[in-house]
């Protein structure tokens, strides 16, 4: 094959995330009240969207889909 499909992170099935330089935060919006799961660089501070969460269910499923124990919030 000349051209193949260019493979993305986490399409394979397995999902991880850098424990070392990032940490996993659940941003939440003070107006609308959305939240939406990702992980934060805790050397830039920047944040990468991973899932929109709209119930505890879809919170649970991020947490397990990516190893976390613990979301801590940032409004």
């Amino acid at each position: 094959m000349l051209f193949g499909k260019k493979k993305h992170p986490g399409t394979d099935g397995e999902k991880s995330y850098d424990p070392e330089t990032q940490r996993p935060i659940l941003r939440c919006s003070i107006c609308t009240g959305e939240q939406v799961a990702g992980f934060k660089d805790i050397r830039s501070g920047k944040f990468e969207e991973v899932m929109l969460i709209r119930n505890r269910q879809e919170l649970q499923e991020f947490m397990k889909m990516y190893g976390v124990s613990e979301v801590t919030k940032e409004y």
